[in-house]
């Protein structure tokens, strides 16, 4: 069962790594290239023209991925898995939309916000509302009415309430990851490491689900996660098809993911986080994104209410360029911010199960 996981990563990385390229020609051709803020820092100018909606290849690279690797096994989706690569592919559908708009109307804005909004909203209702429902043997549903850490915790909110919460964890997260997504491979190397953390834990769940419990030396420890296994299936695939796509991606890129792809992670994230009942740790374990979104509200409340900037431009990783750190500089140093949140966010995953042992 486990070679799902590694044909899903070896294919979704393969795939990225020479479709990419195939991509960068076909948009170059077509004139698909990126627009570039005039208030930037000014190395930026350069990357004028650059292709963009390079999310199409790993939205594309982790759906056959996925697919292939059941088909090589011989194993079947789950809707978990189903559900989240639904999420993933819908909202990059916005993000294509907003994408082509700016591209075509050579504007940096793309569709309007009442269309952007109404688009994300329409996804993750939809979303939302699948993951109540398909339960299987023992009654789980791919998603749970109860908040989550590393496990559900407390009453349950109601179907009602759950919908509002998961459609702030997805605007939340996509926007996260569309703030992040400014310098040549910084959201691609951050999303990465955060799919390879949900990689781990959806394999750590199935070897310790409640579904397993007579066999399980700790059964009060156990996970109640409808697919938890096929969890880590997409997470993997998503990790090789960002790993491959980061080669073209990382300075001097050669292609933007776009909003594309920025808000088909972010949705990938919030999906994974959702279905694998780990909802408040995904804030840590993609930390370097909720750094970055924080930044943008202390940047625009304080001018609101002072009329004066915290930093010399958010997102936070342009305030740094303007300090004099080189794009290379600050994406390394970013990175290794978010490993070490990806770090602590594991280590509490585990403490929590070892908590209870």
């Amino acid at each position: 069962m486990m070679k799902q996981i590694l044909f899903a990563g070896v294919i979704g990385l393969f795939l990225t790594l020479v479709g990419t390229p195939l991509l960068i020609k076909l948009l170059a051709r077509k004139g698909y290239g990126q627009y570039i803020r005039d208030d930037g820092p000014r190395e930026h100018a350069s990357k004028r023209g650059t292709p963009t909606m390079g999310g199409i290849a790993f939205i594309l690279a982790t759906i056959i991925a996925y697919f292939l690797s059941k088909v090589i096994t011989g194993y079947p989706p789950t809707f978990s898995g189903l559900l989240v690569l639904g999420l993933m592919a819908g909202m990059g559908l916005v993000g294509f939309l907003d994408d082509y708009i700016k591209i075509i109307k050579r504007r940096s804005l793309g569709l309007r916000a009442k269309a952007k909004m109404a688009g994300q909203l329409i996804v993750g209702i939809t979303f939302a509302v699948l993951a109540l429902m398909f339960a299987d043997n023992r009654g789980n549903t791919p998603a749970s009415t109860k908040l989550s850490f590393v496990q559900d915790f407390g009453w349950s909110i109601g179907p009602v309430l759950f919908v509002v919460w998961a459609l702030f964890m997805i605007l939340a997260m996509s926007n996260g990851v569309n703030l992040t997504d400014g310098l040549d491979g910084l959201a691609t190397g951050a999303a990465t490491m955060v799919f390879g953390a949900y990689t781990f834990i959806g394999v750590w769940q199935f070897q310790e689900s409640c579904a397993n419990a007579l066999t399980l030396t700790n059964p009060a420890a156990c996970y109640e996660v409808r697919d938890p296994l096929d969890l880590a299936v997409v997470a993997s695939a998503l990790m090789g098809a960002c790993f491959g796509f980061l080669w073209w991606n990382t300075s001097p890129a050669k292609i933007f993911m776009g909003d594309t792809g920025s808000l088909a992670l972010g949705g990938a994230l919030a999906g994974l986080a959702i279905c694998s009942r780990t909802e408040i740790l995904v804030a840590l374990l993609g930390g370097l994104f909720v750094l970055i979104t924080m930044s943008v509200v202390i940047q625009v409340g304080s001018f609101k209410l002072t009329g004066k900037r915290v930093f010399r431009m958010a997102p936070l990783q342009h305030h740094f360029e303007l300090k004099g750190w080189s794009e290379v500089l600050v994406v390394v140093r970013f990175w290794i911010i978010q490993g070490m949140c990806v770090i602590v966010g594991l280590g509490l995953f585990y403490a929590g199960w070892a908590a209870k042992k």
